[in-house]
């Protein structure tokens, strides 16, 4: 099957954080449909492994993994190893505890270090919107 979208001159590079092994494979397999590299962690503890000897292009990281603030740590760490890097943070959280809480002021971005905040279920055409908006692309 022929892909027709025009792929990227140089492929950028994904990673893709998610305990949630189900929405970790279709996310793969959509990006890589769409022209990326998809490099994938399903912990935290993974993903920081990863990050010791690549540097993404961007990164989608779950929320919730093997500790309910996981996310917000790998946030943390991938902005410490280079504050250029787009994170895209998905969560749950609304869903499963009625908390709502998003990245829209400056504060709530200094201490969740996400540049985007999305509500699973999240449609891919939506991930696809803000991750050319963070890429420039």
């Amino acid at each position: 099957m022929a892909d027709t979208k025009a792929q990227p001159e140089s492929k950028r590079t994904i990673l893709l954080v998610d305990d949630d092994t189900d929405f970790l494979f279709q996310l793969k397999a959509q990006f890589s449909a769409a022209g990326f590299n998809v490099i994938s962690a399903s912990s935290g503890k993974d993903a920081v492994a990863l990050l010791a000897d690549t540097r993404p292009d961007l990164c989608v990281v779950d929320l919730m993994m093997e500790r309910a603030d996981m996310g917000f740590t790998l946030c943390y760490k991938i902005k410490k190893k280079d504050p250029s890097i787009p994170v895209i943070m998905v969560t749950s959280v609304t869903h499963e505890t009625g908390l709502d809480f998003d990245a829209t002021t400056e504060e709530e971005r200094s201490w969740i270090k996400a540049d985007a905040l999305l509500d699973k279920p999240v449609r891919f055409e939506q991930l696809q919107r803000e991750v050319a908006r963070l890429l420039k692309g």
